[in-house]
C-alpha cells in the first residue's frame, strides 16, 4: 500500500499509513517512503525519514535508500547537495544512483554534473540508451544542438540502440500495442486521421507542441508531426474510437507506457481530459499520471 500510494503521488496517504504500522518498518519500507516523498517534492519530511532509518529504527541505508534521497534532493533543484550526498556514500553508487543525479540534472539543466554521471553510468552500463538519450535531451533543451548531434553520433558507433517508446491499452479484453510513430498498427490510417482531429480541437483551448528536444535540423513541421505519433497520444485516440467496447464512457481510459512520459505528452493528456471530459491514467516507468479536468495527479512534479 506505501508502495502504491508512492506511485500514485499521494505522499500524505503514504505517510498517514506509515504512522498507523503495528509493526516494525524494514528496508523495503522506507524505499517506498522515501519514494513517496520523492514523487511530491517534500525534501524535509524526506530527509528526515532517511536520517531516522539509522538514529531511531537501526536500519542501515542501503544503495536504493541514497538513490531516492538523490532523487529527492534534485527534483527539489538542489542538485549540488545531491551530488554531495553521492560522494558521501559509505558504498559505491550503483547505476540507480547515477540515473537519479541524471535525471535531476536533465530536469534543472546541470549540463557539467549531467557529464560526470553521464561518464559514471556509461562504466557501469555500457550497453544502456537511457545516458545518451538523457544528455541529448539536456543538449537540446539548452540549445546546444551541436553537442546533441555528437551524443547521437557516438551512440550510433557504440552500437546501442534507444528503447523504442511503447505503449499498450486493454480494449474487450484484448491488449493492443502502439508504438512511436504508429506504422505498424492495422487501423493506423483511421487512428491517425482522428489524431489529427483531436489534435486541432486541442489548440482551440491552448494545446501548442513543445518541440525544445526535437532535432535542430528538421523543420518545425516535421518536429510537431513526430511528437504527434508518439504512442500514448496513439493509444488513447485508439481508446476514444472504441468507446462501446472499452466502456471508456463510463471508466477512465487506462494506458501503459515504457518509458518516462515527455513534457508534451503530458500537455496534451492534461488538455485532452479537460476537453473530453474523461479521466485519463498514464502508467509511465515512473509512477502513475492521473489527469482529470486539465489537471494531473502529478501537479506537473515527475
Amino acid at each position: 500500500m506505501l508502495k502504491a500510494y508512492a506511485l500514485y503521488g499521494q505522499a500524505t496517504k503514504a505517510l498517514q499509513l506509515f504512522s498507523q504500522m503495528d509493526i516494525k518498518p524494514d528496508s523495503t519500507t522506507f524505499v517506498s517512503l522515501l519514494c513517496a516523498c520523492s514523487h511530491a517534492g517534500l525534501v524535509e519530511e524526506g530527509t528526515r525519514i532517511f536520517d531516522s532509518m539509522l538514529e531511531r529504527y537501526g536500519i542501515v541505508p542501503l544503495c536504493d535508500h541514497f538513490a531516492c534521497m538523490v532523487d529527492i534532493l534534485g527534483r527539489a533543484g538542489q542538485v549540488d547537495e545531491a551530488e554531495k550526498l553521492v560522494s558521501r556514500m559509505p558504498m559505491e553508487p550503483d547505476s540507480v544512483v547515477w540515473s537519479a543525479l541524471l535525471g535531476s540534472c536533465r530536469k534543472h539543466g546541470n549540463t557539467q554534473l549531467a557529464k560526470l554521471a553521464a561518464d559514471r553510468l556509461k562504466e557501469l552500463d555500457p550497453e544502456g540508451s537511457l545516458v545518451y538519450v538523457q544528455m541529448s535531451n539536456i543538449y537540446s533543451s539548452d540549445g546546444n544542438f551541436g553537442e546533441a548531434g555528437l551524443i547521437r553520433k557516438e551512440m550510433k558507433g557504440s552500437r546501442v540502440k534507444k528503447e523504442p517508446g511503447l505503449s499498450w491499452i486493454e480494449i474487450g479484453n484484448q491488449v493492443h500495442e502502439f508504438s512511436s510513430g504508429g506504422r505498424h498498427h492495422p487501423e493506423r490510417n483511421l487512428i491517425s486521421r482522428k489524431l489529427e482531429e483531436l489534435i486541432g480541437r486541442l489548440r482551440e483551448i491552448g494545446y501548442v507542441p513543445d518541440t525544445s528536444l526535437s532535432l535542430h535540423d528538421v523543420e518545425e513541421e516535421h518536429k510537431e508531426e513526430q511528437l504527434y505519433h508518439h504512442s500514448e497520444k496513439l493509444a488513447l485516440v485508439f481508446a476514444i474510437m472504441n468507446e462501446s467496447s472499452s466502456h471508456c464512457g463510463r471508466t477512465a481510459i487506462k494506458i501503459m507506457k515504457n518509458v518516462r512520459v515527455c513534457v508534451d505528452c503530458h500537455n496534451f493528456m492534461k488538455l485532452a481530459s479537460n476537453l473530453l471530459q474523461k479521466d485519463i491514467v498514464v502508467r509511465d516507468s515512473n509512477r502513475f499520471h492521473h489527469f482529470k479536468d486539465g489537471i494531473c495527479s502529478c501537479k506537473d512534479y515527475w
